[in-house]
């Protein structure tokens, strides 16, 4: 049975616990995506960085919403960044915590929030994620979005060569 879960925009009161969720996963979050820093889980600097999210979601031009179980706490999070009203266009990025992983929490959340894109205009999202990133690319893929390309250019992360595969949802 799927875990039911809620998409809640992020909100300052939730930053302490958002922060506890950032520091219980770090090392799992690390292994899949390069680290924000050491300064950014200093709880002061983390308040910061996130004020500041909140300031582009006030704009419109990000929307930042924590991924909740039935029970209140956060399993993850997901966002739209980057967002071109112009074009109606947007960014996908997400992560969940490593005691959610495997159950289908990623591809629940991504489709609670194609659900909502209309009402913010965007027709068209963009992603991208590593090549041995399996799990993100069958929840994309899982979710209508369609591999477009795969960068030529090779980097390092954690000991291995990799690439990003990039990706495409339309309306």
């Amino acid at each position: 049975m799927m875990m039911e879960m809620t998409l809640e925009k992020l909100h300052e009161t939730d930053f302490e616990s958002l922060f506890e969720f950032e520091l219980e996963n770090r090392t799992y979050f690390e292994e899949m995506v390069w680290s924000r820093g050491d300064d950014y889980y200093h709880f002061e600097t983390f308040k910061q960085k996130n004020k500041a999210l909140l300031k582009e979601q006030y704009q419109g031009l990000s929307h930042f919403y924590l991924i909740k179980n039935k029970e209140g706490f956060i399993i993850g999070r997901i966002n739209l960044s980057d967002i071109d009203k112009t074009l109606g266009s947007a960014q996908i990025g997400y992560r969940v915590g490593r005691p959610y992983t495997g159950g289908g929490v990623a591809k629940k959340a991504l489709h609670l929030l194609l659900k909502t894109v209309n009402k913010h205009g965007i027709k068209q999202i963009l992603a991208k994620t590593s090549t041995n990133n399996i799990a993100s690319q069958k929840t994309l893929e899982a979710n209508g979005f369609k591999r477009v390309s795969t960068s030529d250019e090779e980097f390092d992360m954690n000991g291995q060569r990799l690439r990003f595969n990039f990706y495409e949802w339309t309306i």
